[in-house]
C-alpha cells in the first residue's frame, strides 16, 4: 500500500505546473532590479504560475513528514533571491514550506472525517526586500480518503413485531448502517447487509437492509420472540472491508388462530338447596392459547333441563364462565340438573376459519344437596276479616304450614307478639286456628298485621314465618257529631230568614255506601222562637233566624241543641249544642263587638275618681294584713318546750287474734304508762280549768280510778289533754287526738279486754284462754299483766 501511495505522489508532482514568468513573445523575462518600476513588469500580460490542487493521503503513519508538493516560480533562478511564503488554513501548524526550495510537507497525521480539505495561500517574495515577485495565489490541499471507518447502526438495537402466521416474505423492519468514509471515492462507504443469526426464520435484503420473514406460518404459541444479528460490511462486502453489527428483537404478535377448548367434556358441582338467589353455583373455563382480545369468549347454556333456574355469564378478568342461580332450589322437587355449556370466541378472524369452529361445549351436572328447611306457609300471606262486634273467642280463620323436608316434622303455631303487642288475637298451637282474644275497635285499628310462627317439633331452630292480614269490618257504633267546633256570630241587625251558620257532621264509622246525615233541632228546641234549622240533604244543614232585632243587652248568647242522625242500622244520633253569640255589626255586617254588654260608668263619675277609690281599698287591705301578721308574731313563743310537744299514735286494740305478735304491731308504751302520763299532766292544769269538769283532776286519786266507770276514765283523760292544749300558748295550731277505743257494746263475741269488766280489787283470771292453744295462753298472760299493772 505504501508503494502505491509513493507512486501517486510522484505522478502528482510530475503533473503540477511550475511557477514561471514569460514575456509576450514567449521568451522568458529576466527579473529587473526593481520590478515595481520596470518596463517589463508593466508589459506582463498573464500569470505564468498556475497549478492544480494538491492531494495528501489521510492517516499517514510514517516517521518523516509527508511530502505534499513543490512550489516554484520562473523568477527563481536558484540563486536564493526568491523566498516562498505559505499562509492559510493549517499553515505552520499542519503544513510547512521550505522557503528556498518551495517544498511543502505535512507534519501531522490527517483525518478526512475531521476535515476533508485545507485552503492555503502561496506568495513568492524577494528574499532581501520581501517585495512580492509574484501575485499571491490560492490553492487547496485535499485529504484523500482511505477505508478507515466501519459501518455503524446509529438507531440500533432494534425491536419489531410481526403477526404470527404471516406469509413468507412479510416485511418486519428496515435497518440502516452509516459509514463515515467518502462515498464519492472508491468503495469505502458502499455497505451491504447480511444476517449472521436468525436463520432460517428471517432474511435481510443486502442493499436495503429490509428484514423479512423467511418461513411461513410461524406460531406465537410455539415461540413468540426471536433475536437477530445483522451485519453491515463496506467495500461492497469484499475481502478487507470493515463491518459493524446490531441486534433486532422480533416479537410475534398474537392473532386469533386458536379456538377455545374445555379441558374436560363433563363437569359436576354440588350446591345446597338453601343457597340464596343469585348466588354463584360454579365456575368453569375453556382454555385459549391466544391472549388479550383474541382470548375473550362468551359462555351460553344451549341445552339442559334447568330452564330458567340457572344462567351463565363471563368474568371479564379471568374469562371464566360463572354459573349463578336465578330461582330458588328445592331438593324435594328436583335434586339434580343437567346443563350443556358452550364457549365461543368473541372476536373471530375470518382468515382462520379454516382452522375449525372457534367454540367448544361441555356437559355440566349440578347436584342439589338437601338441608333442613323451616316450615313453609301456604299461602305465605293470608287475608282474613272480622267484625268489630265479634265477641272474644270468635274464630276468624286458620293458617297452614308444612315441613318441606322429607321428614315432615310436626309443627306448632304461635304469634309473634311484636306484631300483636296488645294481644288482640290467639292462635291454636296445633291447628293454626286464629281467634279473637279481646274486643276489637275498627276506629282504633282497622287492620292488624300479624306474623305467625311455625316451629318444627323435632328441630325448634327451624321457624317459618307467615303473614296474616286481618281487616276489622265496621259496625255502626259511633254517633255523628259536629265536624268542627263552630263559632256562630249573629248581628243584631240580622234579617228574618238569614242563614247565620252552615253545619256539617263527621262519623268515625265507614258505611259501605257512605255517610248520610239527617239534621234537626232537638226536641227541647222544637218550638224555638229565634232560630230554625234546614236540612240541606247533602250532609249539611243551615241555621236561619226567625225574626230580626236581636239585642245584646237582652241576651248575648243563645244555645241551640242540634240533633244529628246517621243512616246506619241501627241508626245512631247525638245532640250537639251550637253557640250563637249576638254581636254589634257595622253596615257591612262585620261584627265589631260580641257577647255581654260592658258595664258603663255612671254619669258624672270620671276615671280619676275610680282610681282614687281603688287606691283607698288597696291601702286598707294592706293595713289589715300587717295587723294580722303582728298578732300572729306576738303569739309565737321564743322557744318550744319538748315535753309539751307530745304526739301519741292512734292505737286500735280491736283485733282479737295475734297473741304475742300484737306487741310487734302496736305501740304498747302509751297504755303501759297511762297512769304516769296522766298524773304528770293533771298537775299542769290550772285550778280554774279543772273546775269545769265534773271530775276534778285534783280530787281523783290513783285508787278512785278503779271505782269510776271505764268510759268516764278515758273521757276524763281525753278532756284533760284537750284542755291542756287549748290553754297552752305555744301549742301547734292542730289538735293531737288519741283514741283508745274498744269493741263497743252489743258484740256477739265477748270482749277479751278487762276495760269493760267491773272494777274490783280481785285479780282477773284468764285461765280459760289456755284451752284455746299455745298462742292464746301467751295472750292470757299478757292481759293478766296489763290488768295488774293498771288497776292493781
Amino acid at each position: 500500500m505504501k508503494k502505491n501511495l509513493s507512486k501517486s505522489v510522484h505522478l502528482l508532482r510530475e503533473n503540477m505546473s511550475c511557477w514561471g514568468l514569460r514575456s509576450a513573445d514567449g521568451t522568458p523575462d529576466r527579473p529587473h532590479s526593481d520590478p515595481k518600476y520596470s518596463w517589463d513588469t508593466l508589459q506582463r500580460q498573464k500569470r505564468n504560475w498556475v497549478w492544480n490542487q494538491f492531494f495528501v493521503l489521510e492517516e499517514y503513519t510514517g516517521t518523516d513528514p509527508l511530502y505534499v508538493g513543490k512550489l516554484h516560480s520562473d523568477v527563481d533562478k536558484g540563486d536564493g533571491n526568491v523566498r516562498y511564503v505559505l499562509t492559510g488554513s493549517g499553515a505552520s501548524s499542519i503544513f510547512t514550506i521550505d522557503e528556498k526550495t518551495g517544498d511543502i510537507h505535512a507534519t501531522k497525521r490527517l483525518d478526512r472525517e475531521e476535515q476533508g480539505y485545507y485552503t492555503l495561500h502561496a506568495q513568492a517574495v524577494d528574499s532581501k526586500t520581501n517585495a512580492p515577485v509574484e501575485d499571491e495565489s490560492e490553492f487547496i490541499v485535499k485529504v484523500q480518503d482511505i477505508n478507515d471507518n466501519e459501518p455503524k447502526f446509529l438507531d440500533g438495537p432494534y425491536t419489531a413485531g410481526v403477526p404470527e402466521m404471516s406469509p413468507l416474505g412479510t416485511m418486519v423492519v428496515q435497518v440502516t448502517a452509516t459509514d463515515a468514509d467518502d462515498p464519492t471515492y472508491g468503495n469505502s462507504a458502499r455497505v451491504v447487509y447480511s444476517i449472521i443469526h436468525g436463520q432460517p426464520y428471517f432474511s435481510v435484503e443486502p442493499k436495503t437492509g429490509i428484514i423479512r420473514t423467511a418461513l411461513p406460518n410461524m406460531d406465537r404459541e410455539t415461540r413468540n420472540q426471536y433475536v437477530l444479528i445483522i451485519q453491515a460490511k463496506d467495500m461492497v462486502g469484499q475481502m478487507g472491508g470493515l463491518s459493524g453489527t446490531t441486534s433486532v428483537t422480533v416479537t410475534l404478535t398474537d392473532v386469533n388462530d386458536n379456538p377455545p377448548r374445555f379441558s374436560r367434556k363433563s363437569y359436576q358441582y354440588s350446591v345446597l338447596e338453601s343457597v340464596a338467589v343469585p348466588s354463584v353455583v360454579a365456575k368453569l373455563k375453556a382454555a385459549d392459547a391466544d391472549i388479550d382480545s383474541n382470548a375473550e369468549m362468551d359462555y351460553h347454556i344451549i341445552d339442559g333441563d334447568a330452564h330458567g333456574v340457572f344462567n351463565i355469564t363471563t368474568d371479564e378478568d379471568t374469562q371464566e364462565g360463572v354459573i349463578f342461580l336465578q330461582r330458588p332450589l328445592d331438593y324435594e322437587t328436583k335434586s339434580s340438573f343437567s346443563l350443556k355449556i358452550e364457549a365461543t370466541n368473541r372476536n373471530i378472524d375470518p382468515q382462520f376459519l379454516t382452522f375449525g369452529p372457534f367454540s367448544d361445549t361441555a356437559a355440566v351436572k349440578v347436584i342439589v344437596e338437601d338441608v333442613n328447611e323451616p316450615p313453609v306457609f301456604y299461602p305465605l300471606i293470608r287475608k282474613l276479616m272480622v267484625s268489630e262486634a265479634a265477641r272474644v273467642g270468635t274464630v276468624i280463620g286458620m293458617v297452614s304450614a308444612s315441613d318441606p323436608d322429607s321428614s315432615s316434622s310436626a309443627i306448632r303455631y304461635s304469634i309473634d307478639r311484636n306484631t300483636d303487642l296488645e294481644r288482640f288475637f290467639n292462635v291454636d298451637a296445633l291447628t293454626g286456628v286464629i281467634s279473637t282474644a279481646k274486643a276489637l275497635d275498627r276506629e282504633l285499628n282497622s287492620v292488624h298485621n300479624l306474623t305467625i310462627l311455625a316451629t318444627e317439633n323435632q328441630d325448634p331452630s327451624q321457624v317459618g314465618r307467615g303473614i296474616v292480614l286481618i281487616r276489622v269490618m265496621d259496625i255502626n257504633d259511633n254517633a255523628p257529631v259536629f265536624a268542627i267546633e263552630y263559632e256562630t256570630l249573629l248581628c243584631e241587625n240580622a234579617a228574618p230568614g238569614q242563614v247565620i251558620q252552615t253545619i256539617s257532621a263527621v262519623d268515625k264509622d265507614e258505611p259501605p255506601s257512605g255517610h248520610h246525615f239527617y239534621f234537626s233541632l232537638a226536641f227541647s228546641a222544637s218550638n224555638n222562637n229565634n232560630f230554625t234549622l234546614r236540612d240541606n240533604k247533602d250532609n249539611t244543614a243551615s241555621v236561619l233566624t226567625k225574626h230580626a232585632d236581636f239585642r245584646r243587652q237582652e241576651q248575648s248568647l243563645y244555645l241551640l241543641p242540634v240533633l244529628i242522625v246517621d243512616s246506619g242500622s241501627p241508626a245512631l244520633s247525638s245532640t250537639n249544642t251550637l253557640s250563637v253569640r249576638v254581636c254589634d255589626c257595622d253596615v257591612d255586617g262585620i261584627p265589631q263587638a260580641c257577647g255581654t254588654v260592658a258595664f258603663s260608668l255612671p254619669q258624672g263619675l270620671s276615671t280619676g275618681a275610680l282610681l282614687a277609690i281603688l287606691g283607698c281599698i288597696i291601702t286598707l287591705l294592706a293595713l289589715m294584713l300587717l295587723i294580722m301578721a303582728m298578732l300572729r308574731r306576738r303569739k309565737a313563743p321564743l322557744f318550744l318546750e319538748d315535753e309539751r310537744d307530745v304526739r301519741e299514735n292512734i292505737v286500735r286494740y280491736d283485733d282479737e287474734g295475734g297473741g304475742e305478735e300484737d306487741t310487734e304491731a302496736f305501740d304498747m308504751v302509751a297504755l303501759r304508762n297511762l297512769n304516769i302520763i296522766r298524773d304528770s299532766k293533771v298537775q299542769d292544769i290550772s285550778p280554774e280549768t279543772a273546775s269545769v269538769y265534773p271530775y276534778s283532776a285534783s280530787a281523783i286519786s290513783r285508787t278512785s280510778y278503779k271505782t269510776l266507770p271505764d268510759n268516764i276514765v278515758f273521757q276524763e283523760f281525753i278532756w284533760d289533754r284537750l284542755k291542756v292544749t287549748e290553754v297552752d300558748p305555744s301549742a301547734p295550731p292542730y289538735d293531737s287526738l288519741q283514741t283508745y277505743a274498744f269493741e263497743g257494746n252489743g258484740s256477739v263475741a265477748d270482749s277479751l279486754s278487762t276495760l269493760e269488766l267491773p272494777s274490783s280489787d280481785s285479780e282477773q283470771s284468764y285461765d280459760y284462754l289456755s284451752n284455746w292453744g299455745p298462742r292464746f295462753k301467751k295472750l292470757a298472760d299478757l292481759y293478766e299483766y296489763i290488768y295488774i299493772y293498771i288497776f292493781v
